[in-house]
């Protein structure tokens, strides 16, 4: 379901109606998961994004709040209002000081190159993407956000990047060319600081529109970060290829009614563990609409079908982890629904990389799925792919 799609709630109520995640109630931790942790998700969209919300002006007063945001500066109005207009400051303001003030001195990020942490670190690269691109726009396209003030906050924005690459960075000098793609970013927030944050900003597809070849920037990549092995990395094994455990039916589900994150963790153990592939005919709308890594888009199942088989082909051993689930709506306006996801495999198989490396390769992405009727209308999707060729295309170390 779109935003447009979404029923508009009246404007008198200045909370949301929250309900207690339910996972206490659910089946013991199957196969291919990780038990959720404890958020109070939105049971409607009274806090949401909407047409014109945010970027240049916030659709109510700054100061009339809609949640209580212990903690937070008096401007914000909700949490979906401080993501957008922190991103909005800080990176079309070019305040990149604000960055001090709006995430903790320790944050973890994750991005395509690994784990990083400290906020310098963050500040450092914010500056230098500005500096590419001084005239790119951060459009809010979507938040999808749950928790409240005593669990902290959870938000994933989704947002539309156009400029022109103007200045110098690590690929080069500047192109002159224009920059259109799309961006996602997963927040963890509480008080407000940002202090962990899982973001990709779809690498590849930046590249290939600046006219920049993709695999000779990755191998160059691979070959000066030194890719650490799959089990140096800050990433625990998925349990699909743990000491070749075959995969188990996904338990039935023990909660009345639709259960919008049993669905959700079911389907990816179901197609990326059980390698069921039917499965994405069950959970996805024939007309969904697929919106996938290095911009590439869908229309239909198949087209699901077609991302999915590539993947298994391409790592036959392929094992998925789902990390985090959570989600706003009900069944009757739809839900829309946050998911990150860990994956481990090694390059055997023929499909989106070419000839097999034989090199196992860590994978991690996060997905925006669209509820309606009980189906997914509509998918947002980037995982790591330009680690992914980083980690494949390095050269072999030589031998001292």
């Amino acid at each position: 379901m779109t935003k447009a799609d979404k029923t508009e709630s009246t404007s008198e109520a200045n909370t949301a109606a929250p309900a207690k995640n339910t996972a206490d109630t659910r089946p013991s931790t199957p196969p291919g998961t990780m038990a959720p942790g404890r958020r109070t998700m939105p049971r409607d969209y009274r806090i949401s994004l909407r047409p014109g919300y945010g970027v240049d002006a916030p659709n109510i007063t700054p100061g009339e709040r809609r949640q209580s945001l212990r903690g937070f500066e008096d401007t914000y109005t909700d949490i979906v209002d401080y993501i957008v207009r922190i991103t909005h400051r800080i990176w079309e303001d070019q305040d990149v000081g604000y960055i001090y003030d709006t995430y903790s001195p320790g944050c973890r990020l994750y991005d395509d190159s690994g784990v990083h942490f400290g906020v310098e670190q963050l500040v450092h690269g914010t500056m230098q993407s500005i500096n590419a691109f001084p005239d790119c726009r951060h459009y809010a396209d979507d938040v999808i956000w749950a928790g409240t003030d005593e669990e902290g906050f959870v938000t994933s924005h989704r947002a539309i990047n156009i400029g022109h690459h103007t200045g110098p960075w690590r690929w080069g000098g500047p192109t002159g060319r224009k920059l259109e793609t799309w961006v996602m970013a997963n927040c963890v927030v509480r008080d407000n600081e940002i202090y962990e944050e899982w973001v990709l900003y779809n690498t590849a597809a930046k590249l290939q529109q600046l006219g920049i070849d993709v695999a000779t920037a990755a191998r160059a990549a691979g070959n000066a970060i030194g890719f650490p092995t799959l089990s140096e990395r800050p990433f625990s094994e998925v349990e699909r290829i743990e000491g070749g455990r075959k995969p188990l039916p996904y338990p039935a589900q023990t909660t009345q009614g639709f259960d919008v994150e049993y669905e959700v963790r079911r389907l990816f153990h179901d197609v990326y563990n059980r390698r069921d592939l039917s499965a994405i005919d069950r959970s996805y709308a024939p007309t969904v609409h697929w919106h996938g890594t290095t911009n590439r888009r869908g229309y239909g199942r198949s087209d699901v079908r077609g991302m999915a088989r590539n993947l298994l082909a391409t790592f036959p051993d392929l094992g998925v982890r789902v990390d985090e689930v959570y989600w706003m709506g009900n069944e009757a306006d739809g839900f829309s629904v946050s998911v990150r996801w860990t994956g481990a495999g090694t390059h055997r198989g023929y499909g989106l990389y070419g000839e097999p490396t034989g090199r196992r390769v860590h994978i991690w992405g996060m997905s925006q799925l669209y509820f309606a009727h009980g189906r997914i209308v509509e998918e947002w999707s980037l995982f790591n792919e330009f680690d992914i060729l980083a980690q494949l295309l390095r050269d072999e170390p030589t031998t001292p």
